[in-house]
């Protein structure tokens, strides 16, 4: 079977009735864990960002403090899996400041994290390329927070 455009869909789903569009908003739910996921975070959390974001790091930090230290090979692996956590977070929220904050947050944990990952060529790699992804968020961002998020970055980059 071959999915039909966006369009089609949103067309289709203007015909419909609400209760019709409620079983077809929990079937998604029962078919894939990210749906149900993504449908927790529209109905309960987006209206407060700020708790989401702390949500999300209460997260992170115990993904973190998971880690097999034994050797770096479990290391790079649990946080390629922990960064493609937050990526999925950020995607549920498409907001540029969340993006940032949890980047930045991520950015902190990894290097912060002990052993340190400086021995480890990709995992200082993976951490300059969240750096300048995080870059060219601020940049998008209004003036004030621009600075703000420009702050913290440097105190990240300075310790």
């Amino acid at each position: 079977m071959k999915a039909v455009t966006v369009k089609k869909i949103k067309d289709e789903l203007s015909h419909r009735s609400a209760n019709d569009l409620m079983e077809l908003c929990l079937k998604l739910c029962k078919f894939k864990k990210e749906n149900k996921e993504l449908l927790t975070y529209l109905l309960f959390e987006s209206h407060n960002e700020e708790g989401y974001i702390e949500g999300v790091k209460e997260q992170l930090d115990d993904l973190f403090e998971q880690i097999n230290t034994k050797s770096y090979f479990y290391i790079r692996k649990s946080v390629r899996k922990i960064l493609t956590l937050t990526k999925k977070f950020i995607r549920y929220s498409k907001k540029k400041e969340t993006e940032v904050a949890l980047l930045l947050y991520f950015c902190h944990k990894l290097k912060n994290f002990k052993p340190s990952i400086n021995r480890s060529t990709r995992l200082v790699n993976t951490f300059d390329r969240q750096i300048i992804l995080v870059k060219k968020v601020i940049a998008t961002l209004h003036e004030d927070l621009q600075y703000d998020y420009q702050l913290e970055l440097n105190d990240l980059l300075d310790d």
